[in-house]
């Protein structure tokens, strides 16, 4: 008898392309296969009408306007259009950018570049929580900050900040700042409203979505008019804000999977929740010693992210080779170091203890208990050595 599949349980560092994603975009690859910007021809049309439809997709699920949607090719480089984009574009007012510890690589480092050429930098601390206080954002907030950016869900612990909230604080403290959001995570998991919460700019990826790699989208108000500086220059696609060639099935794919995810977000996170919740109680169950990362309650549907006393994760990880789960965000997963997310809310030593868990659409109940009965066997092996 065949061995089961390994268990996926890594779905925030990637998500399964949807079938019906897939069944959307095949025929942008061979049978409708022009240039969007192809003015002159039916191909260019067709491409373009594909492209206009997945736009307006992708701007229901903000809340936006597809007028305000750039696509990019992906979170990272959107990341980077928002933060540089905006900054450059705002100098005058002040050189000061603030943003979260537990923000994602693409943020973090782009401020840190940012800081190298001659723009203050302020890191704001989180709680145990995971979440940036009102006090703790209004300690860092100067006459001159002209950027702040703070995710709507923490990548690796799922903690859902309360951007509404913090947002009002910059624009009253800081009137000419420009608030980003990185909502990455948060993109079919939560509902997103740009007006609501409040933000100037925001930034989204498709494979978080179950849609393909390789395509992301930047939001920014249109009115008043937001102010980018391209980063990306040579045609002038995109309003002029990133030049390039759109990968028209791509984009199909992104505006299908946003579709799809807002229609089934609330059946989907009923689901989730249970099972996730039966993977911590199974866990705890079976071996104890298991503490949550982050808010509990202030947190989307499918993530956990646990610590386990007596457990060294990278150990427990290499251990189990049916489950596939991480110690931190993929982005770093190639560094050595341990997650700086965890870094900033707890001791060194239970970060280093420290696992996350994604559920998904493709999750079965089947799974789950196969996962508790394996990861659970893996802990009491490594205690045990």
């Amino acid at each position: 008898m065949p061995a089961p599949p390994p268990i996926y349980l890594d779905n925030q560092a990637t998500t399964r392309c949807d079938p019906r994603v897939l069944e959307r975009m095949l025929p942008y690859f061979s049978e409708h296969y022009g240039n969007a910007a192809s003015k002159t021809h039916s191909f260019g049309w067709t491409a373009e009408a594909a492209v206009a439809l997945a736009r307006e997709q992708v701007a229901a699920s903000l809340g936006g306007n597809a007028s305000e949607v750039v696509f990019c090719s992906g979170a990272t480089e959107a990341n980077n259009l928002a933060l540089r984009g905006v900054a450059e574009a705002y100098a005058a007012r002040g050189k000061h950018i603030v943003v979260a510890a537990t923000e994602h690589a693409s943020v973090l480092d782009c401020a840190r570049e940012l800081e190298r050429t001659g723009w203050d930098l302020s890191i704001v601390p989180v709680g145990e929580d995971g979440l940036v206080s009102i006090p703790e954002l209004r300690a860092a907030l100067r006459e001159t900050t002209t950027v702040v950016s703070i995710m709507l869900v923490n990548n690796e612990t799922g903690v859902v900040a309360d951007i509404p909230s913090l947002a009002a604080l910059v624009h009253q403290e800081c009137p000419k700042a420009i608030m980003h959001c990185d909502a990455v995570q948060a993109l079919g998991k939560i509902p997103i409203d740009v007006a609501a919460l409040g933000v100037d700019v925001l930034t989204v990826s498709s494979h978080k979505v179950y849609g393909p790699k390789g395509v992301g989208a930047l939001w920014r108000r249109r009115r008043p008019r937001l102010v980018v500086h391209p980063q990306v220059f040579g045609g002038g696609h995109e309003g002029g804000l990133r030049s390039g060639t759109l990968p028209v099935p791509l984009i199909v794919g992104f505006g299908t999977a946003c579709e799809i995810a807002g229609r089934e977000r609330s059946e989907e996170n009923a689901r989730l929740a249970l099972l996730r919740d039966r993977l911590l109680d199974g866990l705890r169950s079976s071996v104890g010693g298991i503490v949550v990362n982050g808010s509990i309650e202030s947190r989307i549907a499918s993530n956990l992210n646990i610590a386990i006393e007596g457990v060294t994760a990278d150990v427990l990880v290499s251990e189990i080779g049916d489950v596939a789960m991480s110690t931190g965000s993929a982005c770093s997963s190639a560094s050595a170091k341990p997650s700086h997310v965890l870094g900033a809310m707890v001791s060194a030593e239970r970060a280093r203890t420290s696992i996350r868990m994604g559920l998904g659409r493709f999750t079965t109940e089947e799974e789950v208990e196969r996962a508790i009965v394996c990861i659970a066997a893996g802990i009491a092996k490594v205690r045990g050595a």
